[in-house]
């Protein structure tokens, strides 16, 4: 009974990888104005290619077979420029933008719906045992190039602003940016239901003129 019991859980966990995928599809299409449709993405987006051989890998890795995860792993590397460790937790739901450049570490978490850009780090502050990468929660928004670094906390629907070096906690719904990473503003474009206020928001991507934060670090000004 004991070895059914594993191989159904096996197999179980093998389709789950595929509802995964799906989920991460439908985020690109939901959060990437340039996708236009599920085989566009599926085909021609390195990133997502990148994170759906990560989701086999983890597969892998969480059933011990972790030559075959370490080979994946590899084979993202060097193909895609993207380092995630199979070992990291990644829910389904997320979008990693462009792709090249992420760093992902083994203890590092990410929740849904977060939206990753190119040249992110999740990683530690130095080299020890134990939790040691952050806590990504979800809805969250990680601009180009920023750092996380360490055992810490990002909330929910929060915003890290380009090459800023997150060393902290982030509560819900702030907005990050600098060297060391302050709270500069609290993001007024969810509602409180966590979903997208369009009524009060002017980008046709829903991130309420985040954009520039996510992009250079600053907001521009609009006229």
């Amino acid at each position: 009974m004991q070895l059914f019991r594993k191989v159904g859980e096996f197999f179980r966990d093998f389709v789950n990888v595929f509802r995964h995928i799906s989920e991460d599809l439908e985020m690109y299409l939901k959060l990437d104005p340039a996708a236009e449709s599920k085989l566009q993405v599926f085909f021609f987006y390195a990133s997502f290619q990148g994170l759906m051989w990560y989701r086999f890998a983890h597969f892998f890795y969480k059933w011990k077979l972790k030559v075959l995860a370490y080979i994946i792993y590899y084979f993202i590397r060097v193909l895609f420029a993207m380092d995630i460790h199979p070992a990291a937790q990644i829910a389904p739901g997320v979008v990693i933008d462009h792709g090249i450049g992420v760093v992902i570490g083994s203890t590092a978490t990410v929740g849904r719906g977060t939206l990753i850009y190119h040249g992110v780090t999740l990683g530690t502050k130095k080299p020890c045992a134990g939790k040691r990468h952050p806590d990504i929660g979800e809805n969250v928004m990680i601009g180009t190039g920023a750092k996380i670094l360490g055992p810490i906390k990002v909330g929910n629907n929060a915003v890290i602003g380009a090459n800023a070096v997150v060393l902290e906690d982030v509560p819900d719904g702030a907005v990050v940016v600098g060297v060391p990473a302050k709270i500069v503003k609290w993001r007024r474009d969810l509602c409180d239901d966590g979903k997208t206020d369009r009524k009060h928001s002017y980008s046709e991507t829903g991130f309420g003129g985040l954009e520039d934060i996510l992009e250079t670090g600053e907001k521009q000004s609009r006229r």
